[in-house]
């Protein structure tokens, strides 16, 4: 599954991960690739969880992204 995570460095320099289609699922780390590894097991503990309870998973996102030189 997919989902859009928005990557955001904040006054300290610290990466600070969000998951917009899993309210309060927030995660951060000191570069990007340890905030994308931190949100990827947020994401996944999320998702346990509302399996567990029952509830229902967000889908996934179809999109894709196109990175052009300017």
């Amino acid at each position: 599954m997919k989902y859009r995570v928005l990557l955001e460095p904040d006054e300290d320099g610290v990466f600070v991960a969000t998951c917009p289609s899993l309210p309060g699922c927030i995660s951060q780390g000191s570069t990007r690739t340890e905030a994308m590894a931190n949100i990827r097991e947020a994401i996944e503990g999320y998702l346990e969880s509302l399996q567990r309870h029952g509830d229902p998973i967000p889908p996934s996102i179809l999109e894709e992204v196109v990175e052009v030189a300017h």
